[in-house]
């Protein structure tokens, strides 16, 4: 009967044993997996990095050459005024005209809307 009372005994120590070695292997799997992500997060830092500057390079020259373009209409504007003035009213002539013409082709098929 001593044999019988050995053997729970090492067997729930073995048992122990094993699962304890189990738990030290997925920390180790663990601690792997943690090293693995933290370099592919660091290698995404870095990229993402560069694509907000590659952005920030490029929304930097779009700026500078809408300021230059519109330097340019600004002194056109100064120096021309009187063209700048007349095309203007132009445009608003050929606007007003196309709208006149839109309105009465709408109104020959709906005289009355109301």
């Amino acid at each position: 009967m001593a044999d019988d009372r050995t053997t729970p005994e090492t067997t729930t120590r073995e048992a122990q044993e094993a699962l304890e070695k189990q738990v030290a292997q997925m920390k180790r799997e663990i601690n792997k997996i943690n090293r693995m992500l933290a370099g592919r997060a660091e290698e995404t830092a870095e990229e993402v990095s560069g694509w907000y500057n590659g952005a920030t390079e490029r929304a930097s020259r779009a700026t500078q050459a809408l300021r230059t373009q519109a330097q340019t209409v600004s002194e056109a504007v100064r120096e021309n005024p009187g063209t700048v003035s007349s095309a203007m009213f132009l445009g608003g002539i050929v606007g007003f005209a196309i709208g006149c013409l839109f309105s009465q082709a709408t109104s020959e098929s709906h005289r009355r809307w109301y």
